[in-house]
Parts: C-alpha cells; structure tokens; sequence
C-alpha cells in the first residue's frame, strides 16, 4: 500500500469515526447540535478524501469534471436552502425527498459498476449489485409517494385495489427471481427487468397506507436507504460508505420498530401494505356527547391556580410555530409554583421526535420532556392538561376495537382532573376518525390558532393573577 492510500485509508477511518460519534451526541437534545457537527465534519473528510483519489487516478475527463462540479453545486446549494427555508411542518416532506435521493444515487453508483464490468463481473459483486438496485430502486420510487403523499399532491388516504398484495407478491418474485438468474448469466436486459419490478413496487407499497402511518413508513425508507448505501459501498469497495450507510440502515430499523410499537402496528403489515386503513373489523359507535368550548381568562385562572400541568404539544403546535410562546406561557406558570412538564408521544407530529425538536429551539428544559411511558402515570396527578394540536396520540378510541387507532398506545390526557385543548377546529386526525376526547365533560375546548391562543393566555395570567 502506498503512502498516499495509506492516507487516504486513515481519513475514512476518522470519517467513519465522527459518524459513529455523530450518531451517539443526537441521543439527546442537549448535544444534538454537536452530534450533526460532528457528523458534517465526517462527511467533509470522506469528500475530500473521494476527489482526492479522483485527482490522484487522473481518470475523468474535462467534461467529467464539469458534470460533477455542477451536480455537488446544485445539490449543495439545494440543501443549504432546504435547510435555511423549509418549515419543520413541512420536515418529513423534505426528509421522505432525501430517502429517495439517497435511494437511487446508490442505486446508479451500484448499476454503474455492474455495466461496465460487462460479462466479467463476479458473483459476489452481481449480488451487491442487485441488494443495492432492488432496495434503491423501492426506496426511490417508494419514497416520492411518500412525499406526495405527506404534501398533499396524492391523496393521504389508503389507495388499495383488488388483488395489490398478490401483484407486490409477484413483483418482489420477478425481482429476486431475475436477480438470482443474473448472478449466473449477467445481463443488462434481465437487470432492466429487475429495475422496474423494483420501482413499481416502491409505488405499491405505499400507495395502500394512509397518512396517519406515514412516519413508520418514512422511517421505514430511511432504513432502505442506508442499507441501499452499504450495498453500493460494497460494489465500489468503499467502505466508508459501508459504515456510513450501515449506521443509518440500523438506526433506521431501530427507530421503525420502535414507531411501529409505538403505533401497535407490525412492520411486516408496512411492507406487504393496505394496513392501518380501521377496515378490518366493523367501526363501533363512540360516545356522543357535547363540545363545551372555554375563553382565555377562564383557562387562565385554571392553569394559574393548578399544582401540576402537564402539556401535550402536537402537530397544531408545530403548524402555528407555537413553540416559543407555549414556551412563555410554561415559565409564567412555574414563576407562580406550578409543576410543568411536557408529554411527548413517539408519532406526535409528522416524523420521529418533531415535538422535541420544536421545544428545544424554544430553549424548554430536556429534563421537562417526558416520554410516554414515563408521563401517562402522572396524568391522574395533574390537576390540568393542556393538550395544543394533538389529535390521534390522545384518543380514547384507541382503547376500543373496531376504530382506525384500536390498540396503538396513547397518552392518558382523560385521567387529568381538567383537560383544555386547543384548536382551530374540530377538524381529524390523520386517521380521520372523531376524537372521543373532545367531548369529554372534564375537557373545554379552546379554538384558535395556538400561537394566539397561548399569547392570550399567557397574557391573561399575568393580568389576572400577576
């Protein structure tokens, strides 16, 4: 080995190094920031690194070097802009678009190498290749559906047809079955076939779930994503890219576990589709009963004079950019002696850990942001829970069969002495079922948009009670 790739062997040591750590700092809020730091400087070493080897091969032509110049200006440009403009409403969106550049950049890096290896091509590499083409190409296409769906360009309902599972059946067949005749025979013609079938079922399984279960499916597909790098890692004999992608490949499955219990739905359902549409069983009538809706000086007094509150942020709060102001309202109260502390349910939002995210830019204490588990215990204690924009995450029906949410785990927002919730509207959750929680006689409804809501209610504490 020479000095140089000596060198170059040490850089991605210490690239891989920094996505490990990177990794191990986003635990928790409080060193999250230093962990994508880290991260960012990895990644900066394995791109020098990479045109350093471009440099040092003199392999590409003038032209070559334009083309890649231009593609890393755009796409810087394009992610320094992504990540100064887009609202974190609109984060899963932007993170389902990157699944599906990730996805199929891998895919062409591996399909790439497997060409112009022609007929030579070995076996373990036609196998590499094909992992890669098949979870690139499902991840791509899979993940445009995804965002379609999440900005509202295709339906969020469940789109199904007669007979879908049986044709995702015979695509995954078409695809291993082809593949595995590759590995004996390479051909492009027999690849192309596989491309396709792959792509095609990236648009049938996702195309049967519904909004409600998009973050399991985006998590889902972040997976996909960094195993689809491994593989292309292992075609290129890259294996920076093979550590890298490995990381994101198993936090991703980790976290779809993980989101899948969190919801009670089985992962195997998110890859064969059609589930969590609340069709297999027939619905079964909630209670009825009537909306008692509260003004500020009256929730004022409530949350004033209460000893322990409890706050369940939700996706209203993240669509109002409330965060601050929820944020205000909270140090009021505890300059008065109340308890705060907030309830994060694992799917609150739109994608994993958007509540945490949202409240540690408002600077709102880690140590006041309680998981589920550790939270739903201290609902019977709390003498008022202010629920902002959650919808499904604190629904009785839940706890009944027969509903689109039966059995997924929730926040026992219902246990509280006195419940407050506000909203816009009575407008559904992502599940698009009525949430029994409203018409609880313990709960007032307060409707507005959160960020005026909790300006006038912070601003009512203070003239009210000091």
């Amino acid at each position: 080995m020479s000095t140089f790739d000596w060198v170059i062997q040490l850089i991605y040591v210490l690239a891989a190094s920094c996505f490990v750590l990177g990794l191990h700092l986003m635990n928790t809020p409080a060193t999250a920031r230093r962990g994508n730091q880290v991260s960012t400087a990895g990644m900066t070493a394995a791109i020098a690194a990479t045109f350093a080897i471009v440099i040092h091969g003199n392999q590409i032509t003038a032209t070559g070097w334009v083309v890649m110049l231009a593609g890393a200006l755009v796409g810087g440009a394009a992610g320094l802009y992504s990540a100064r403009k887009v609202q974190m409403t609109a984060m899963p969106q932007l993170v389902s678009m990157f699944n599906a550049v990730g996805g199929g950049a891998a895919a062409l890096v591996g399909l790439h190498d497997y060409i112009r290896a022609g007929t030579s091509v070995s076996a373990t590499t036609s196998v590499t290749t094909l992992l890669d083409v098949i979870i690139g190409g499902v991840t791509f296409s899979g993940s445009l559906i995804a965002a379609g769906k999440l900005q509202g360009v295709i339906t969020s309902a469940p789109v199904a047809f007669p007979g879908a599972r049986l044709v995702n059946s015979v695509l995954a067949l078409i695809a291993v079955g082809f593949g595995a005749y590759l590995i004996a025979s390479p051909s492009a013609a027999l690849l192309t076939v596989v491309i396709v079938a792959s792509l095609i079922f990236g648009v049938s399984m996702v195309m049967p779930i519904g909004g409600a279960d998009m973050p399991v499916v985006i998590s889902l597909l972040n997976a996909f994503t960094g195993t689809a790098v491994a593989m292309a890692g292992f075609v290129i004999g890259n294996w920076a890219m093979i550590i890298a992608g490995a990381l994101v490949g198993a936090s991703g499955g980790i976290l779809t576990k993980l989101m899948a219990d969190a919801m009670n739905r089985s992962i195997r359902n998110i890859i064969v589709g059609g589930f969590g549409t609340g069709d297999a069983v027939a619905a079964v009538a909630g209670p009825g009963g009537s909306v008692h809706s509260i003004a500020a000086d009256d929730a004022a007094i409530q949350l004033a004079y209460a000893a322990k509150v409890i706050i369940v942020p939700g996706y209203g709060l993240a669509a109002a950019q409330a965060q601050h102001e929820v944020a205000t309202l909270a140090e009021i109260l505890e300059s008065r002696g109340v308890e705060v502390s907030y309830a994060i349910h694992p799917v609150a939002g739109r994608m994993p850990g958007h509540m945490n995210v949202l409240l540690a830019e408002a600077n709102v204490p880690y140590p006041q942001l309680k998981e589920m588990d550790e939270i739903n215990p201290e609902f019977a204690r709390a003498d008022v829970a202010l629920v902002i924009g959650a919808n499904d995450v604190t629904n009785p029906a839940a706890r009944r069969p027969g509903t689109a949410i039966s059995g997924m785990p929730i926040l026992n927002v219902d246990q509280a002495k006195s419940i407050i919730v506000i909203k816009r509207s009575m407008g559904h959750g992502y599940a698009g079922i009525d949430n029994e929680l409203y018409v609880n006689p313990k709960t007032s409804m307060y409707f507005a948009d959160a960020k005026k809501a909790l300006a006038e209610m912070a601003s009512a504490v203070k003239t009210l009670v000091g």
